[in-house]
């Protein structure tokens, strides 16, 4: 099978500081997570940034600038720009820091869904900062909004304006048709990325026969046009990573989408987690891709192209 390319979320913008000490919210925790991330394997960086002083996640352009020369000083990963941010900021918020930075990557979400964290509320009674529970409990009323009209307007933005391939964030069956319809308008080219979400309430569950589904739907819509990757949130990730590689796929870790590395033990760095998934991915044969050779599999700019 092809080289497999691993992604590792360093800190996104659904875990709260209260639920592990190890979540990187300060620039230089983000720089050094994602560098030695890296080191251990990930070809690509997907990032948010976090007010170092609240750790709540923010789209400051400025709070990107903190950590994006260190990172790009200390590795040669693909640096991919989240453009989701968060659900409660705006679209304009959202697109404020890859629209100045112009990174090689961005990830776009196919597609407006429920986006409940509230589960995440658990038994917990003590909270570093006094945005977290009200953040959580909230998002019983929350809805991530990405129409037809943010989707067309990040592609032509993002991709046609400043050269940006996509990591294109399927959350269940038919943010796949929104993606063709997009390509059937000339808006989406190849190599497509497909990065299969699974597991966040609001979208599809992380189950192997829903992933055997995601894949064969895809398959119909867009034939050897695509390669596809897999996230799973919470304590599915790592079965679901070997699920992905032994089907041909890529995968994605990190603490943006788990804060584990096994039962009830909390990772210690997003490292920890790429390592791991290599380990996993290695076993079934696959060999990792380094930055460079996934440059070559996604078609993208180059790092002498981006704005910071």
């Amino acid at each position: 099978m092809s080289k497999i390319v691993i992604t590792c979320a360093i800190t996104g913008s659904i875990h709260t500081p209260s639920m592990s000490p190890y979540l990187p919210v300060t620039a230089e925790d983000i720089a050094s997570q994602a560098i030695a991330a890296a080191r251990a394997g990930a070809a690509i960086l997907h990032l948010h940034a976090r007010d170092p002083a609240t750790g709540r996640p923010s789209a400051a352009i400025g709070h990107y600038r903190a950590f994006l020369p260190t990172i790009r000083a200390g590795c040669d990963a693909i640096v991919n720009l989240t453009t989701g941010g968060s659900a409660v900021m705006t679209l304009d918020e959202r697109l404020a820091a890859p629209l100045e930075l112009r990174p090689e990557m961005c990830s776009l979400n196919m597609g407006s869904m429920n986006f409940a964290l509230y589960p995440m509320l658990g038994k917990r009674t003590d909270w570093l900062h006094d945005w977290e529970e009200p953040f959580l409990r909230k998002s019983d009323d929350l809805v991530f909004k990405n129409t037809p009209r943010d989707i067309e307007g990040v592609l032509r933005r993002m991709g046609q304006e400043r050269g940006a391939r996509f990591e294109f964030e399927c959350y269940d069956v038919s943010h796949l048709y929104m993606l063709r319809h997009f390509a059937d308008r000339g808006l989406v080219g190849g190599p497509i990325f497909i990065q299969f979400v699974m597991g966040v309430l609001g979208g599809i569950a992380a189950e192997p026969e829903h992933l055997d589904h995601l894949k064969a739907t895809a398959d119909r819509l867009f034939g050897d046009g695509y390669m596809f990757s897999v996230l799973a949130a919470g304590r599915q990730q790592m079965p679901m990573a070997e699920k992905a590689a032994a089907m041909g796929g890529h995968v994605r870790v990190g603490l943006e989408d788990n804060l584990y590395i096994s039962k009830g033990v909390l990772a210690r760095s997003n490292a920890e987690q790429v390592e791991k998934v290599r380990a996993l991915v290695e076993g079934l044969g696959r060999s990792v891709a380094t930055p460079e050779e996934a440059r070559a599999m996604l078609g993208l700019k180059g790092a002498d192209a981006v704005g910071f």
